[in-house]
C-alpha cells in the first residue's frame, strides 16, 4: 500500500494554518513573523528543490551523486550550526564541519552499512534520509553546545583564569566548561527519547507507517534511528566543544578571550 498523493490545495491550505503563528506574533509583539515568513518560504523551497533532485539521484544510485549531496548538506550543516550561536571565532566554521563530518557519515554509515546491512551502504534510499535525520539533530545539538561553551570562557572567564593561575594545565582549566556544554547539547535528544512513543510518534515511524510499512516494522527503524542520533549527538558536540576548546587556549595554557567574537542579535533570534 502507497500512501495517498498530497495535492496542492493541501498544502497552501496547510500554510494558511501559519497565519495564526503570525497573528499571535503581531499581537503579543514578538517580532517573529519576518522570522516565520521567511523559515517558512525556505523550508517549501529547500524541500521542493530536495524532492527534485532526490529522483534522479534515486534512479542512478551512483556513489558521487550520493556523497556529493551528503557532502552539500553537511556543509550546510556546520554553517548553520556555526552560525547559530552567539558568539564565534576564527576557525569555528570549520571546527563545526569537522565534527558534523565525523558523527554524520560515520553513524549513517554505520547504521546503514552494519546494523540494516544495506548493500552497498551508500545506497540512496537508505543512507541520505539517515543521513539527513542524523544531520538535523547533531546540528541542534553542535549550535547549543558550541554556544554554552563560548558562553562560560567569555562570561566565565575569571573562573577559568583562576584555574590557570592556580596551576591547572589549559584542559583542566577547561574541563567543566566542557562537561557543560557537552551536557548541555545532549539535552534535548534526551528529552525526545524519554517522550516518544507516549507524547508524540517521530516523523520516520509515521512516515512509514503512512507508507504501509506494519506498525511494529516502522517502531523497529524508529527506535534504531533514534539510538544512531543520539550517538551523532554525543560524538558532534564532543568534538565541536573540544575543538572549540583546542582553538581559543594556547600552547602557553592561556586562555584567548580575546578571539571570542559576539555576534550581533538580531530582532526575531
Amino acid at each position: 500500500m502507497n500512501s495517498l498523493p498530497i495535492s496542492t490545495l493541501a498544502l497552501v491550505g496547510a500554510a494558511a494554518l501559519l497565519l495564526l503563528n503570525g497573528a499571535l506574533s503581531i499581537a503579543l509583539r514578538l517580532e517573529l513573523e519576518r522570522k516565520l515568513l521567511i523559515s517558512a518560504l525556505r523550508a517549501v523551497v529547500q524541500l521542493t528543490i530536495l524532492g527534485a533532485l532526490l529522483v534522479p539521484v534515486f534512479r542512478a544510485a551512483h556513489p558521487l551523486a550520493i556523497f556529493g549531496i551528503s557532502a552539500l548538506m553537511i556543509l550546510i550543516a556546520a554553517r548553520e550550526a556555526a552560525g547559530r550561536a552567539k558568539r564565534g571565532y576564527r576557525g569555528v566554521y570549520l571546527n563545526t564541519l569537522v565534527a558534523l563530518l565525523l558523527s554524520g557519515l560515520l553513524i549513517a554509515a554505520l547504521g546503514t552499512g552494519v546494523l540494516i546491512g544495506v548493500e552497498p551502504f551508500w545506497a540512496p534510499r537508505y543512507f541520505i534520509p539517515f543521513l539527513g535525520m542524523i544531520l538535523g539533530n547533531s546540528l541542534n545539538g553542535v549550535s547549543l553546545g558550541l554556544d554554552r561553551a563560548l558562553a562560560l570562557l567569555d562570561e566565565g572567564r575569571d573562573a577559568v583564569e583562576l584555574r590557570l593561575a592556580l596551576g591547572a594545565t589549559r584542559w583542566e582549566a577547561a574541563r567543566p566548561v566542557a562537561v557543560e556544554a557537552i551536557r548541555v547539547g545532549m539535552i534535548p535528544i534526551i528529552n525526545t527519547m524519554s517522550v516518544v512513543g507516549l507524547v508524540s510518534i517521530p516523523g520516520m515511524m509515521t512516515g512509514q507507517i503512512l507508507g504501509g510499512t506494519p506498525p511494529e516494522e516502522a517502531a523497529r527503524y524508529q527506535i534504531l534511528i533514534l539510538f544512531l542520533i543520539t550517538a551523532s549527538v554525543a560524538i558532534g558536540v564532543g568534538v565541536a566543544v573540544l575543538l572549540t576548546l583546542r582553538a581559543l587556549f594556547d600552547e602557553a595554557h592561556r586562555l584567548r578571550g580575546d578571539h571570542i567574537l559576539k555576534r550581533a542579535t538580531k530582532p526575531g533570534r
